[in-house]
């Protein structure tokens, strides 16, 4: 008897190839993970954006292997770093600080400087990058050919400063920017991080704001080296010029500034341009004075050596935390919260464990 037959009978086709190649797969891997330092130096050296942005990245990364690697490439760049001149920017969310920056920054690389902003931006809780993306701010200066713009996250280091900002300014200097602008997110501790870490401090404020005043400002008012009002354009014209007047007999009060500047005021206007090449000029003569009395170079002197104790107490911190033996014993801490023992005591017996049996 024959086999009926059916025009609805499927046959076998070729096997479903899987989705992902696992040969393709395994070399990308392989080369993602090999990264030549020396390669990667010598482009930086040549002033090669994209070998900077890598370096940067790599600098960034929490990876131990990378930071490893990062250790060797700042290492490597150190002794082409230091040319430039450091800027610090900062003011309250909405004082224009992106806006002042790209006209700041147009003016520099129209007169032949290289400038790189190093843009510290908040970081997502979620994904751990930048929230705020400056590039996307500063539109014609990220267009520049002699202008380098790097958003930053935060990384949750205190103030809103990323904590390898200092070893991305000695890889923008080895490849050759004339001018380094670290701008940060608002105002708060961050700005004593971007302080210590510049040569010039340029506070960016509005007028109108109710605040001009305050005493809760005196402290950064202090540290800044440039108090700039922004927005004095159409009717906020008089009161930009107002408060210019008031944080002028402000300045008075303070005391003498170490590096023998005396601390100038400014209203502008970023959204014209009006007043930012006074700004230019006012910070070319800082950088000219404290040069010839001395002070630019012990400044930078006294940072690194700040720099070196923030980083062994980040570096304690963080071997400290990922110590297998410490991490049991801050286990068996924590169960015990719940008895009256203060936060002080239980970390001087973590510390004590730690170097009874570290």
């Amino acid at each position: 008897m024959k086999k009926k037959t059916s025009a609805l009978t499927v046959n076998k086709g070729v096997d479903k190839p899987e989705l992902i190649n696992k040969n393709a797969l395994q070399n990308f891997r392989k080369k993602k993970k090999q990264i030549d330092i020396l390669k990667l130096k010598k482009s930086i050296l040549d002033g090669n954006i994209t070998a900077l942005g890598q370096g940067i990245t790599l600098i960034e990364s929490a990876l131990d292997a990378h930071k490893k690697l990062a250790t060797q490439l700042v290492e490597s760049c150190y002794q082409f770093s230091g040319k430039s001149l450091r800027i610090g920017i900062t003011g309250v969310p909405g004082a224009g600080k992106s806006t002042f920056i790209e006209h700041f920054g147009t003016l520099l690389t129209s007169s032949g400087k290289r400038v790189a902003v190093l843009a510290i931006d908040p970081s997502s809780t979620r994904s751990g990058g930048s929230i705020l993306g400056d590039k996307t701010r500063m539109e014609k200066l990220s267009t520049n050919k002699l202008a380098f713009i790097r958003p930053s996250p935060s990384a949750g280091s205190l103030g809103g400063v990323a904590n390898k900002t200092a070893e991305a300014i000695i890889l923008c200097e080895a490849a050759g920017f004339d001018i380094i602008i670290v701008e940060t997110v608002g105002v708060g501790q961050s700005e004593i991080e971007v302080h210590e870490m510049t040569d010039f401090f340029l506070l960016l404020m509005i007028a109108g704001a109710g605040d001009e005043l305050q005493g809760i400002k005196r402290g950064i008012m202090e540290m800044a080296d440039a108090l700039i009002i922004n927005k004095a354009d159409g009717k906020n014209i008089l009161k930009a010029k107002a408060a210019e007047i008031e944080y002028k007999g402000a300045i008075h009060l303070f005391p003498p500034a170490v590096s023998g500047w005396l601390t100038q005021t400014k209203s502008i206007s970023s959204l014209t341009g009006n007043g930012v090449a006074a700004v230019v000029n006012m910070i070319f003569e800082y950088e000219k004075l404290t040069k010839a009395n001395g002070y630019f170079i012990s400044n930078r002197m006294q940072q690194e050596k700040n720099r070196v104790y923030k980083i062994i107490h980040s570096e304690l911190a963080e071997r400290l935390l990922n110590n297998k033996k410490v991490q049991g014993q801050l286990a068996n801490i924590e169960a015990n919260t719940a008895q009256k023992t203060s936060p002080s005591k239980m970390a001087e017996q973590l510390l004590t464990f730690l170097f009874e049996n570290g």
